[in-house]
């Protein structure tokens, strides 16, 4: 198991790397959109490449930042509907939903996304907008995206079988302060008690 939580540890740090280095493409993005408005206003002249690059800068802020979102706890969960059972039973659901359905769901995209890419680049495929750039670039966003939301779906998976054998802390605990879902969870949970008194 220490060989697995070594493997989950590197895997959580490249999440974290490209995590941190991908919240950078948001501002690209903004940078690239102000341009081609000012462009725009000021020369009366656009791109379609401007909107474009815009579009790409936001497929891979939102697509290779997956695996980093689940390393950070924020994907959505059914917290309201989890947090009545004990923390064991919450880790077995949610390993159940990692081998039931993100493992499957990363297969499928990975598998039917890939040849699309392949054949985006052996012909060069472009944008049918005038000026519009290649296309294979942001389609390659798709399974590099999946491939790290799987990687980090392994890690999880190996931290919540460590935390289940009593190896390690509770995986699931955020660090750091509550998000606006955990505070209304606490609130609902403590009103359902309140009402039970």
């Amino acid at each position: 198991m220490t060989a697995l939580l070594n493997i989950s540890r590197r895997i959580d740090a490249l999440n974290e790397f490209v995590g941190r280095w991908v919240a950078w493409l948001v501002l690209a993005a903004v940078l690239v959109s102000a341009s081609n408005a000012v462009v725009r206003k000021v020369f009366d002249t656009s791109s379609n490449a401007f909107l474009e690059i815009q579009w790409y800068l936001f497929a891979a802020s939102f697509l290779l930042a997956a695996g980093y979102t689940m390393l950070r706890q924020e994907h959505v969960k059914i917290d309201v509907v989890l947090s009545r059972f004990s923390k064991p039973t919450q880790i077995k659901v949610e390993v159940f939903g990692i081998v039931v359905f993100l493992f499957p769901l990363v297969i499928a995209v990975i598998d039917l996304v890939v040849p699309l890419v392949i054949k985006a680049m052996v012909s060069g495929e472009m944008s049918s907008n005038a000026g519009g750039l290649i296309r294979w670039p942001v389609y390659a966003l798709v399974p590099a995206g999946f491939a790290l939301l799987g990687l980090q779906g392994i890690s999880e998976l190996i931290k919540r079988v460590a935390f289940l054998k009593g190896l390690i802390d509770d995986p699931t605990q955020k660090k750091g302060v509550k998000t606006a879902e955990e505070e209304l969870a606490e609130a609902i949970r403590a009103q359902a008690e309140g009402a039970r008194k």
